[in-house]
């Protein structure tokens, strides 16, 4: 067997060799000053990796014994992309911060690099078995990561919450898996899809596992009623690591329910369980979007108002999943693509945060922003591309992620168009909370003593900040190459 054979797997691999690696210096070396450009460095080779494999046209190969358990499919590699970016620019990101608050140590690299690992492995896994692993992978450094500024209350207290409804959720996810493997006779999803289509599953626990499966997904999503840790957890943790969790985990959560759902439940294997999931998933979709805009409207933390904007956009994403049942592949490129646009908009909203903020202190209020844009308009334009990108204004990435969603919605027709208009309804609503932002930031005067000094940052947060501005701007002008790659992936997929 040659190094040939692990292609299809080679980014998975590189994150492995390059956490080992990265846990071997911390341990015996005592620079540090570089483990942040060398964890993006790595996290980008993963992504560039992935991307050459993913337009390449041919399918990676793999061992069967990995395939068994983990895709090496064009979904997987356009997942590991996402993942690779949005871990290696929140490295970049972390590579000012945590220098400028005192808080640089080499377990926060080896955390961010195995989270991303976890999140890739959960973004591949075609077994019951492996969703698991990866989902648990994911979530322990995910929490520790939240928990990493110990000397902060709120850290602590969004850490504590995200493990134990974390550890809840985990629970019902294993639950259900354990009622699906006795209602069908597998773990794997094709397995799983042949036997529920052919109606020889129990369809009560194969009800009953899929309803335990959608809440700890929708927990990992951030879907209402399972969003509860989001602001806690969001708020407390530091910034780069409230943008990676937003990005990188919310995609791989995503990335595991579309092969749950619209492969091993999609089509006619759904219809058989009674009404299918499409209408909990229209709910959930209605629940998360309006909640989520309402919610931020009544924040008074930026970081806390782009938390709940963070669930609202679980909603929108909900939407496109939900679509799926009746136009397939489209909705699912749709998805994959409103993702992508989502991870470098949320970067950019994020990563300015961190680059409008006082010495030693974060802008977290929007008073702390009162004047900002034209004090320092480099720090505060960023931030303006990347919220007028979540509020879905052309010519950004984020308005071609919201016309193609809810244009996969109209598609399906029936009741999902209403849905449609509701997710245009609620997106006005988020232009509210964002514009309300950039009015602090241009039309504001700061109180006094609250003027915002804007520090010399380190050269990392500006080159995210630059890269992640360069692909929303891209995106939004010349958005058909990154929505054929989503319409090859989600093709690839659904056949």
């Amino acid at each position: 067997m040659s190094a040939v054979d692990f292609m299809g797997v080679s980014p998975l691999l590189l994150l492995v060799g390059a956490g080992l690696a990265l846990m071997l210096v911390d341990a015996f070396s005592a620079e540090r000053s570089e483990l942040a450009l060398v964890t993006a460095a790595s996290l980008f080779a993963g992504a560039a990796l992935a991307g050459s494999m993913l337009v390449s046209g041919e399918l990676p190969a793999a061992p069967e014994l990995v395939t068994r358990y983990l895709a090496a499919d064009r979904l997987g590699l356009l997942f590991d992309v996402v993942i690779c970016v949005g871990g290696g620019l929140s490295a970049l990101l972390a590579g000012g911060y945590l220098r400028e608050h005192g808080l640089e140590r080499g377990e926060f690299y080896v955390l961010l690099i195995f989270t991303a690992f976890g999140a890739m492995v959960l973004a591949r896994a075609v077994d019951l078995l492996s969703i698991f692993l990866g989902l648990e992978t994911m979530s322990l450094g995910a929490y520790a990561l939240v928990a990493y500024r110990r000397t902060s209350a709120r850290a602590v207290e969004g850490a504590v919450k995200y493990f134990l409804l974390g550890s809840f959720a985990a629970a019902i996810l294993l639950f259900g898996s354990a009622l699906l493997y006795g209602a069908t006779g597998h773990t794997d999803l094709a397995g799983i899809r042949e036997v529920v289509a052919a109606g020889d599953a129990d369809p009560i626990l194969a009800v009953l596992a899929l309803v335990m499966l959608l809440v700890g997904l929708a927990f990992k999503v951030g879907a209402v009623p399972f969003h509860m840790w989001v602001p806690d957890s969001y708020e407390g943790a530091v910034t780069p690591v409230t943008t990676f969790m937003s990005v990188a985990v919310k995609a791989a959560a995503v990335a595991v329910l579309i092969r749950v759902l619209v492969g091993a439940f999609g089509d006619e294997a759904s219809m058989s369980l009674y009404t299918g999931w499409t209408p909990v998933i229209f709910l959930l979709s209605i629940a998360t979007m309006v909640y989520g805009n309402l919610a931020a409207l009544a924040q008074s933390s930026v970081k806390r108002m782009l938390a709940y904007s963070s669930v609202a956009h679980a909603g929108y994403i909900l939407v496109g999943i939900a679509a799926a049942h009746e136009v397939g592949a489209f909705a699912v490129s749709a998805v994959l693509f409103y993702v992508a646009a989502y991870t470098v908009s949320n970067v950019l909203a994020f990563g300015s945060l961190i680059l409008m903020g006082s010495k030693g202190k974060e802008a977290v209020s929007y008073d702390d922003l009162a004047g900002a844009g034209r004090r320092h308009p480099m720090a505060a334009f960023p931030f303006v591309i990347g919220v007028l990108s979540l509020l879905g204004m052309p010519p950004t990435a984020g308005f071609f992620g919201k016309y193609y969603v809810f244009s996969a919605a109209v598609q399906a027709g029936g009741p999902m168009v209403w849905l449609a208009v509701l997710g245009v309804l609620a997106s006005g609503v988020g232009a509210y909370y964002y514009l309300k932002v950039i009015v602090y930031l241009y039309m504001r005067e700061p109180e006094e003593g609250q003027a915002i000094a804007v520090p010399m940052q380190s050269i990392y947060v500006v080159a995210a900040l630059v890269l992640s501005a360069y692909y929303v701007v891209k995106m939004g002008i010349m958005p058909g190459r990154y929505l054929d790659w989503a319409v090859s992936a989600a093709s690839s997929f659904m056949s």
